[in-house]
C-alpha cells in the first residue's frame, strides 16, 4: 500500500475545503497583523479562488471576527474529555488542556485576545464577550451547574472574571516570559479549585443578615 501523501489537486468536500481555509488563514492572521493579511494572500495560501473565501466566509472582516470567536471559545468536547475524580482532579485536567489548546495556537490566541488590528469594533467586543460567557458556560457544565442554576448568571460572570486572570496569566507566560508554564498551571488550578469550591458557595448561599 502507497503511504504517499494525497495530492494537493485532491477535490474536498465543501465542509473540508471550508476547514482548510480557515485553518490557512488563521495561520496567516496569528503570523501578521489584520491590516497586513489580504483576501488575496488566504487564497494564495489555501490554493483556492478568492471569491470561494467571500462564499465561504463573507469578507475579510467576518472571516477574522469567526477566527477569533473560534479561538476564544472553549468546545465541549474539552468538558466530555475530563477524567472522573475529585475536584482538583478535573481543573488539574482542564487547565492542562487549556494551556496545550493556548500553546497550539499561540500567535493566534494571543492576537485574539486582544485584537486590535481590526481597529476599535463593537462587533469585536461582542464576539470576544459571547466567547467569554459560553466559555464560561463550559466550566458550570464540568462542575455539573449552568445559567439555570441558582444564581446562574452571578456564577457566569465569576467565571468570567476567571478568564481575565488566563489570558494575563498567558500574556505573563507567552510573551513576558515572567512565568513558565509550571508556574501559570499552579496558579490556574489552584485559582479554579478555590472558585469552584469557595466562591460558587458563597455566590449560591450568601450569609443572611
Amino acid at each position: 500500500m502507497s503511504t504517499d501523501p494525497a495530492p494537493k489537486w485532491r477535490r474536498l468536500e465543501p465542509d473540508e475545503r471550508k476547514e482548510q481555509i480557515y485553518a490557512c488563514a488563521a495561520r496567516l492572521f496569528g503570523e501578521r497583523p489584520y491590516s497586513e493579511v489580504s483576501t488575496s494572500d488566504i487564497a494564495a495560501e489555501a490554493g483556492v479562488a478568492r471569491g470561494l473565501i467571500n462564499h465561504y466566509f463573507g469578507t475579510k472582516r467576518e472571516l477574522y471576527l469567526e477566527i477569533v470567536r473560534r479561538a476564544l471559545t472553549v468546545p465541549r468536547i474539552a468538558v466530555q474529555i475530563l477524567p472522573d475524580g475529585p475536584l482538583e482532579v478535573r481543573a488539574d485536567a482542564a487547565i492542562d488542556w487549556l494551556l496545550d489548546m493556548v500553546r497550539g495556537q499561540e500567535k493566534l490566541w494571543l492576537a485574539a485576545i486582544a485584537p486590535e488590528g481590526i481597529g476599535r469594533d463593537p462587533e469585536v467586543d461582542r464576539i470576544v464577550a459571547e466567547a467569554d460567557r459560553a466559555s464560561a458556560d463550559r466550566v458550570l457544565e464540568a462542575v455539573g451547574l449552568s445559567r439555570d442554576s441558582a444564581h446562574g448568571e452571578e456564577l457566569n460572570a465569576a467565571v468570567r472574571a476567571f478568564a481575565g486572570m488566563v489570558k494575563a496569566a498567558g500574556r505573563e507566560w507567552l510573551v513576558h516570559r515572567s512565568l513558565d508554564r509550571r508556574q501559570v498551571h499552579t496558579l490556574l488550578t489552584m485559582s479554579l479549585v478555590t472558585l469552584v469550591s469557595r466562591v460558587f458557595p458563597a455566590i449560591q448561599h450568601p450569609p443572611q443578615h
